[in-house]
């Protein structure tokens, strides 16, 4: 036969079995819901239902703690060598600026703020970050003026377009659900969809420059 102690201990632990799964419950009723918008709305992949504006460059853009200034894209291709194989890359380029009023902090670009819409459903490709004054993932500091910079992105070696789309993410600014017992502290997190630039891109031939 249990001891009254014995009764109590199960009690109690059962009841923080049920809180937590009813924590649980909520947080992938959340995703789901999430993942249901994402698909009615098509997210940016396609222009239909697409819930962010659509802008053509040369265009200024605020997201999170950046500002963008696009300016121009180039389809860079390398022909195939001797040794070697042919490659193509999408290059962006655009004037950053670092606006982060929240932490004036300095930071670098992270690649998954920008990325290539390719459209006709296709998964979209990450960037590799932001490239200024010849190097990559350069620090740009709050406060100071834009920095000259491009992104790239990797395609097809037989790739072309007329038009490129860009989805520019922006993080937000906020602490993370009490709900779940975390941290109340706002920071730069959940980056989301701002919006799409459209770009005319030039063809450059790189087969003996530097790619």
């Amino acid at each position: 036969m249990e001891s009254l102690d014995d009764v109590i201990d199960a009690m109690i632990a059962d009841r923080v079995i049920h809180r937590h799964r009813r924590k649980w419950l909520i947080a992938i009723a959340l995703v789901v819901v999430l993942a249901l918008v994402v698909l009615a709305t098509g997210g940016w992949k396609e222009r239909k239902g697409r819930t962010v504006p659509t802008l053509s460059a040369p265009v200024t853009v605020e997201a999170g703690k950046w500002e963008y200034n696009f300016t121009k894209a180039e389809i860079r291709v390398k022909k195939a060598g001797e040794y070697s194989d042919p490659e193509t890359e999408l290059r962006v380029y655009f004037d950053l600026k670092n606006i982060d009023e929240e932490e004036m902090t300095s930071d670098s670009l992270p690649g998954k703020l920008l990325v290539f819409v390719p459209g006709g459903g296709a998964e979209y490709v990450d960037s590799n970050g932001a490239d200024c004054r010849g190097e990559l993932n350069w620090v740009i500091v709050y406060g100071l003026p834009p920095e000259s910079c491009y992104t790239t992105f990797k395609v097809a070696p037989d790739f072309t377009s007329d038009l490129v789309e860009i989805g520019v993410q922006g993080e937000r600014y906020e602490s993370d659900d009490s709900l779940f017992g975390a941290n109340d502290d706002p920071y730069w997190q959940n980056e989301r969809p701002d919006a799409v630039v459209q770009l005319k891109p030039e063809t450059v031939d790189v087969t003996e420059g530097d790619k």
